[in-house]
C-alpha cells in the first residue's frame, strides 16, 4: 500500500510502500479515490514529528469497519471531515461541531497514540492520511454521502469548499445585498466567493496578487477585482463600496492582510480571519463604529449537515466544483502538485488513485 511520507523536515516527500493495520473500535478502513492538495499540508512539511503522512482533504469508499461502528458500512461513499465530531459534547449538541472537544483540535496519531501506518516496523504520525491508497480513520471523521456524486470532484468539499462556503454562510451569516471583499483567492478564498454568491451579496470583491487567481474568482462569481500588487486594496474597496465593505475575509493569515481587511470595512462591518495571523495588533479606534473582528475554525462547518446539501447543490449545478480543479495528478506527483501551488498556477490539484 503506497503513501506519501515526510521523513525529514523541509525535504521532498517520498511515496513508499507502507503497512496499514486493520480498523479497531470506532474506526473504518477506506479505499481512497481522490485527495485535494491543500496549502495546510504544505505548511506541515516543516514538522519535526516524523515520519509523517500528509493529507486531510479526500474521499473514498469504505472497505471495512471496526467494532462499534453503526453509521457506516462497507461500500459507503464518504468525504472526510478535517476534524472528527464526537456528537456528544456541548459544542456538537449545540450545532457547533467544528469546536468539538471530544477530540482535540489538530487531532494527530503517532507512535504512542494509536498510529495505524508503519514503514519498516516504525509507526508514523498522521491525521487522516489521505495521500495514501488506503487509510484508517475514526468513523467520526467520515461522512456518508450520496453514491452518484463523483468522488474525484466532491473530495474538495471536505476542506476547501466547506471552509470557504461555510465561513460566509454559517460563521459570518452574510445577508442578501451585503458588500463583501475576500483577500486571497486560493482554494478556500474561491469558495468564500461562492458563499457570497449563495448569500446574495450585491458586490463581491476579489483581492489577490496573482491574475490567474483573480480570473478564477470571476469564474466563481466575483463582481470586482483588485490586484494588490498594482493598487491599494483598502482605497479601492472603499471606492467600490462607497465607504467600506460590510464583510471582509482574510484567507491568508498575515497581519498585513488582516489589517487591510479590517481597514476596508465600513461602519458596522465585520472582518473574519480564516488564516489566523501569529500576531494580532489592530488599531482600536474603528471599533468605536461597531466594527467586529471575528475568528473561525474550519469556517464553522457542520460536516454531518453541510456535507449533504453541498453535494446536492453541486449535483444540481448550483455549486461550482469542477471549476476549482486545475489539474489531476497521480500520487507519485505530490511534490509537483506542491510546486504548482507555490507557483500560483493552480486553484486546486486533485490526486487520484488506482
Amino acid at each position: 500500500m503506497k503513501a506519501a511520507v515526510l521523513y525529514e523536515p523541509s525535504t521532498r516527500i517520498r511515496v513508499d510502500d507502507l503497512d496499514l493495520d486493520e480498523p479497531e473500535s470506532g474506526e473504518v478502513r477506506v479505499t481512497m479515490v481522490s485527495a485535494g492538495v491543500c496549502r495546510s499540508d504544505y505548511h506541515r512539511l516543516t514538522a519535526d514529528t516524523v515520519p509523517l503522512l500528509l493529507g486531510h482533504e479526500g474521499a473514498g469508499i469504505v472497505q471495512r469497519v471496526g467494532p462499534g461502528v453503526r453509521d457506516l458500512a462497507p461500500g459507503d461513499h464518504v468525504i472526510f471531515s478535517v476534524t472528527p465530531q464526537c456528537g456528544r459534547c456541548q459544542y456538537c449538541a449545540s450545532g457547533r461541531p467544528n469546536l468539538c472537544v471530544g477530540y482535540p483540535i489538530g487531532f494527530r496519531r503517532g507512535p504512542g497514540n494509536m498510529s495505524r501506518f508503519s514503514v519498516n516496523g516504525q509507526y508514523c504520525y498522521h491525521t487522516l492520511a489521505t495521500f495514501s491508497e488506503e487509510t484508517v480513520v475514526l468513523a467520526d471523521a467520515a461522512v456518508k454521502i450520496r453514491e452518484d456524486a463523483p468522488l474525484e470532484k466532491v473530495c474538495l468539499i471536505g476542506c476547501a469548499v466547506a471552509t470557504g462556503v461555510c465561513v460566509v454562510i454559517n460563521r459570518a451569516k452574510v445577508e442578501a445585498g451585503s458588500t463583501v471583499a475576500i483577500f486571497g483567492c486560493g482554494g478556500v478564498g474561491l469558495n468564500a466567493v461562492q458563499g457570497a454568491v449563495l448569500s446574495g451579496a450585491s458586490k463581491i470583491i476579489a483581492v489577490d496578487k496573482v491574475d490567474f487567481k483573480l480570473q478564477k474568482a470571476e469564474e466563481m462569481g466575483a463582481t470586482h477585482f483588485v490586484n494588490a500588487d498594482r493598487e491599494d486594496p483598502v482605497r479601492r474597496i472603499r471606492e467600490i463600496t462607497d465607504g467600506g465593505a460590510d464583510y471582509t475575509f482574510d484567507i491568508i493569515g498575515l497581519l498585513e492582510v488582516l489589517t487591510q481587511a479590517y481597514e476596508s470595512l465600513g461602519p458596522g462591518g465585520t472582518a473574519v480571519t480564516i488564516g489566523l495571523p501569529s500576531d494580532l495588533s489592530l488599531p482600536s479606534e474603528p471599533l468605536g463604529q461597531d466594527r467586529t473582528v471575528m475568528g473561525t475554525y474550519y469556517g464553522a462547518a457542520r460536516p454531518r449537515v453541510d456535507f449533504h446539501w453541498l453535494p446536492d447543490m453541486y449535483m444540481d449545478g448550483r455549486l461550482k466544483v469542477d471549476e476549482l480543479i486545475t489539474k489531476y495528478r497521480p500520487l507519485d506527483e505530490i511534490n509537483e502538485a506542491f510546486d504548482d501551488m507555490n507557483a500560483g498556477v493552480t486553484a486546486r490539484t486533485v490526486l487520484t488513485f488506482g
